[in-house]
């Protein structure tokens, strides 16, 4: 899979990104390379597992770990990145919860925007599959990705959103990709093992 294209970054920095970080600068810089002032909401399944991997084997080999991979290994390090990038002293949220890390990050960056209205909120999921080693459940067609959404007061596209309890065996798609759907046509359901996630276009 090519590397996202991160041409904005400067090269001794770019040599240090994971192709997650990459992937998370990528999206983010599309949506707010205009706004320097965006509050920041960044959500992901496994964060850098891989790096966290490797600075275990690292222990197991006994060897001395690097404080940058260390820095870098971080579930907030890529939404840090990108304040220090764009100068932009706005709070920011890193958000981890299993299955369910897109839904409850963007329910984050909802409330956020809905506190102070006047101020957008950049919403970004970011994932890849974990280790084979830690063998987790994940969709069978689990594939890097990222997503990145500007949320403000005007825009015209509006989605509604409720929970409710499972009826419906649990989806086989990231959640993430069923939410894309719900922009392209309309709406879309997804579920865990205990509830399902309903999202409605509104406009």
């Amino acid at each position: 899979m090519p590397l996202a294209n991160v041409a904005f970054v400067e090269p001794m920095l770019k040599r240090r990104l994971s192709s997650l970080a990459r992937m998370v600068l990528c999206v983010a810089y599309d949506c707010v390379r205009a706004i320097p002032n965006a509050r920041i909401v960044f959500a992901s399944r496994h964060g850098e597992l891989v790096r966290t991997t490797t600075m275990l084997e690292c222990l197991a080999a006994k060897e001395e770990l690097s404080p940058t991979l260390f820095s870098m290994s971080v579930l907030n390090a890529s939404a840090g990145l990108l304040s220090i990038l764009q100068k932009n002293t706005a709070p920011s949220t890193a958000i981890s919860a299993g299955g369910s890390s897109f839904g409850y990050g963007l329910l984050e960056a909802c409330l956020q925007l809905a506190e102070k209205p006047e101020q957008p909120v950049l919403f970004v999921y970011a994932d890849e599959p974990a280790p084979t080693l830690y063998e987790v459940s994940e969709p069978p067609d689990k594939r890097a990705h990222a997503l990145g959404l500007l949320l403000e007061s005007s825009a015209e596209t509006r989605i509604a959103w409720s929970l409710a309890a499972r009826t419906d065996a649990p989806s086989q798609e990231d959640q993430s990709q069923v939410f894309l759907r719900c922009l392209e046509q309309g709406e879309a359901d997804w579920s865990d093992s205990r509830r399902t996630w309903h999202w409605l276009r509104e406009a």
